[in-house]
């Protein structure tokens, strides 16, 4: 299992973090999420989804990485 924090852009509510949290709990392999405004930790199994796979559905919801 991994985990990584990943710095989000464009986030301004708790809409945001609803949307980016339903995005990435839509992948397989998600074991646990933290969503606050503008980051989101998450520990995933990295034999069912990669951090760039997490990334994707961040930026497909809306929202843009940082760094």
């Amino acid at each position: 299992m991994s985990e990584s924090t990943i710095q989000i852009d464009g986030m301004s509510c708790m809409h945001c973090v609803m949307r980016v949290k339903k995005a990435i709990e839509a992948l397989p392999g998600i074991q646990g999420l933290n969503v606050e405004v503008g980051k989101a930790t998450v520990q995933f199994d990295d034999a069912k989804t990669s951090q760039k796979d997490i990334e994707g559905a961040i930026t497909k919801a809306g929202y843009k990485i940082k760094g």
